[in-house]
């Protein structure tokens, strides 16, 4: 699968460290992606397949730390990687394989649903990423324009209605407008017939300009009363601009699991407030629609999550034309499972994308 990321030149050519640095460096990793703990020598010489004495292992990374891949987060501590590590680890050692075809059949199955909207095929996979990964599952939706499938007027209260838009990919959404003072029972019924024999098929905007010319020409056919309750509604419905976002943001409460320390918590706290920023996660995510596979930031590539040093697994996902819709992925600490969410959240967007309408970009791996 094509992997993208920011450009970020690694603190050390892969081409500088022999075959036992890089395994020491990949065992520190490793070590701190399964624990989050720092790890010494003495463990490390038990873990690699190269006889080292514990001595021998802390000069290889005194040698690692000095390239800036390792640090010590305290005085006589094991070690952990750095950023620049992570990122090294993460373009360079990674090994990234297919999901297993159960995970696969498990994620077609979550997110298709029998029946589910377009709304509803979003929802649930980020819902699924986040029981998935153990971290917060997002998805950014481009606002669109869909065509209208049915549009219905509904009395309410006296003096109130409410206006049922349905478009064609199953969204429904409402709006209450008021009700012109002495307009009759069949009213609502004559204006909805009015508006379905003429905006059926068309999108919002497509609708308004119909609209504007059909009110002129139809004033024999619609009373005043009527003609006036009609354009209450279109004037209630704005839509939205094409290309205003939303975001979903699923499983903030995985964040708080599995936390190691105190600075852990507070870390956690600042994320939290990032994602409540929803601005920002929506300018990050804009930044991965323009690759063709995954891309990943990991802690202050991204100044959003600079402070809490977190990591994001984004993909876009894409329309039956092949245009991009919006992006799906995970956001977690630095120590996300990469190797597993990586290929998680590139299939999960290849199924969204499918289930969209999208032509499989790759078939031999939608």
């Amino acid at each position: 699968m094509p992997l993208e990321y920011p450009a970020v030149v690694p603190p050390v050519a892969l081409a500088q460290l022999d075959q036992r640095s890089r395994e020491i460096f990949k065992q520190i990793v490793e070590s701190y992606l399964a624990t989050g703990e720092p790890v010494g020598s003495r463990n490390i010489a038990r873990l690699i397949t190269t006889p080292l004495s514990p001595a021998s292992v802390r000069n290889v990374m005194a040698d690692l730390e000095q390239a800036g891949l390792i640090y010590a987060p305290h005085i006589s501590a094991g070690r952990l990687p750095t950023e620049g590590g992570l990122r090294f680890f993460v373009d360079a050692l990674l090994e990234v394989g297919d999901l297993p075809a159960s995970e696969r059949a498990s994620i077609e199955a979550q997110v298709a649903g029998e029946g589910r909207t377009m709304s509803g095929i979003l929802a649930e996979a980020s819902t699924l990423l986040s029981g998935l990964s153990r971290g917060a599952g997002v998805v950014l939706v481009a606002k669109t324009d869909p065509r209208i499938k049915h549009i219905e007027f509904v009395g309410l209260d006296p003096g109130k209605a409410l206006l049922v838009l349905v478009s064609d990919d199953g969204q429904v959404e409402n709006r209450v407008v008021p009700l012109p003072a002495g307009l009759p029972a069949s009213a609502l019924v004559e204006a909805s017939n009015f508006l379905s024999a003429r905006i059926r098929g068309r999108t919002l905007a497509e609708a308004r300009a119909e609209l504007a010319g059909a009110l002129k020409a139809s004033q024999a056919e619609l009373d005043q009363l009527t003609q006036r309750l009609v354009q209450a509604g279109l004037a209630s419905w704005s839509g939205g601009a094409v290309g205003e976002r939303q975001l979903i943001v699923r499983g903030q409460a995985n964040l708080l699991e599995d936390l190691k320390a105190l600075e852990d918590l507070e870390r956690i706290r600042t994320l939290f407030d990032d994602l409540e920023t929803k601005r920002g996660v929506i300018d990050l995510l804009n930044r991965a629609e323009a690759a063709e596979g995954v891309r990943i930031f990991i802690g202050s590539e991204n100044n959003l999550f600079s402070l809490s040093g977190s990591s994001t697994i984004a993909a876009p996902y894409r329309d039956a034309e092949g245009r991009i819709l919006g992006v799906l992925g995970v956001i977690g600490p630095t120590r996300l499972n990469y190797a597993r969410i990586i290929p998680m959240v590139d299939y999960t967007a290849k199924v969204v994308s499918r289930l969209l309408g999208a032509p499989p970009r790759d078939p031999a791996s939608a």
